[in-house]
């Protein structure tokens, strides 16, 4: 973790993307961050104004067991499961954070100073059970500047409606595809609709979409590399950028019509675009260049610290580096189309792979907190 001094004397670039109306969320949390104040520290320097949280960012924080002692032993007395005993740390943790970012939350009037906290990925097809767990989870967490995570696969879109519709605040996750893009936008305005229908102040909802870039990348450039040609090499590193301003052009669209001027006037929110899985994987690609590549007003990057840490020291900041890029991305994702590479078989396989990676995480987290709570002497 950086230090304060180093964040303040480095924070130019991160100056600059929030100037051009990004908001700069953290993709990460965990009890050290928040009790050593570091926390607070990136949101006093870096401009960071929210968090999100998956769970392999809980995985990673709470399988180490670090900070999490006291409370791992209060709940092997109390002799609890272990799916409540991850539940119980890990919205103390949101909870924490939320209250670290509430001044943030009340400042930008519930736009940012938000963080994040994901239902059960074991229930990412199961859309009553998601419905059920997101509202257990805004209940548990009890701030008004929490997000509940819901994922973006078929059965998650009547959920987020639903949700919406009861008037607690939503990030989408795992959207990789323009057309599921257009289908999470849909279902958040109907929740809406139906919010205003039921009249709830719609003010106080927000949403944000949360759509994947580096996955893209790493899953198109593989096929181009096996093809070996000179014209798929060249085409390495674009797919992602041209996804993701494509799906800002959408953004533009949906937000510009009738049915979103209706909803604008009883104070709804815009459901804001939020650029995820931007740690770049290859190290052949500058480390910034799913930041410096995506700025445009009205968005958020969820950046891991590593990212962050990048834009701080040598990001590029030079203005809109999305909007009147259209032509091109469409040029450029033809261009992978014509080659053989299925954009419908590459983001239908991503989404299934994320969902996967979730749970996966999900039963380790289980596994280790089980294997603690057995070390207390209880039966988890």
């Amino acid at each position: 973790m950086i230090s304060v001094t180093e964040a303040t004397a480095n924070a130019g670039a991160l100056k600059r993307l929030s100037d051009q109306g990004v908001s700069i969320w953290l993709d990460d949390l965990s009890r050290g961050r928040i009790t050593s104040g570091n926390l607070a520290e990136l949101v006093a320097s870096s401009h960071v104004v929210g968090v999100t949280t998956n769970p392999s960012i809980f995985q990673a924080a709470i399988g180490s067991g670090a900070g999490y002692e006291e409370q791992l032993a209060d709940l092997a007395v109390r002799g609890v499961t272990v799916d409540e005993a991850v539940r119980m740390m890990t919205t103390a943790d949101v909870r924490a954070a939320a209250d670290v970012l509430r001044p943030v939350h009340e400042a930008t009037g519930g736009r940012d100073g938000r963080v994040s906290i994901e239902v059960d990925p074991r229930l990412a097809h199961d859309t009553a059970a998601t419905i059920a767990e997101a509202k257990q989870l805004a209940w548990l967490v009890d701030r008004p500047n929490v997000m509940i995570k819901i994922p973006a696969t078929e059965a998650g879109l009547p959920a987020i409606t639903e949700v919406v519709a009861r008037g607690i605040s939503v990030n989408v996750t795992l959207i990789f595809s323009l057309e599921r893009y257009r289908a999470v936008m849909d279902a958040y305005l109907a929740g809406l609709e139906r919010a205003q229908a039921a009249g709830l102040d719609l003010s106080t909802i927000h949403s944000v979409a949360s759509f994947f870039v580096s996955r893209v990348d790493s899953e198109i450039d593989k096929r181009l590399t096996l093809l070996g040609t000179d014209e798929a090499l060249a085409l390495k590193g674009r797919a992602a950028l041209a996804n993701a301003r494509l799906a800002y052009e959408a953004y533009e669209d949906v937000f510009g019509g009738d049915r979103w001027l209706a909803l604008a006037g009883a104070r709804a929110n815009k459901q804001r675009p939020l650029w995820a899985s931007t740690g770049v994987k290859d190290p052949a690609y500058k480390d910034t260049l799913y930041v410096d590549e995506l700025v445009a007003p009205g968005t958020v990057n969820t950046m891991p610290e590593a990212t962050l840490n990048a834009v701080r020291d040598h990001g590029e900041i030079t203005g809109d580096t999305v909007s009147g890029g259209y032509a091109q991305a469409r040029a450029d994702l033809a261009a992978v189309e014509r080659l053989g590479i299925s954009y419908d078989e590459v983001v239908r396989q991503l989404e299934d792979e994320g969902v996967a990676k979730f749970e996966t995480a999900w039963q380790d987290l289980l596994d280790a907190v089980t294997k603690s709570l057995l070390s207390k002497g209880v039966d988890a």
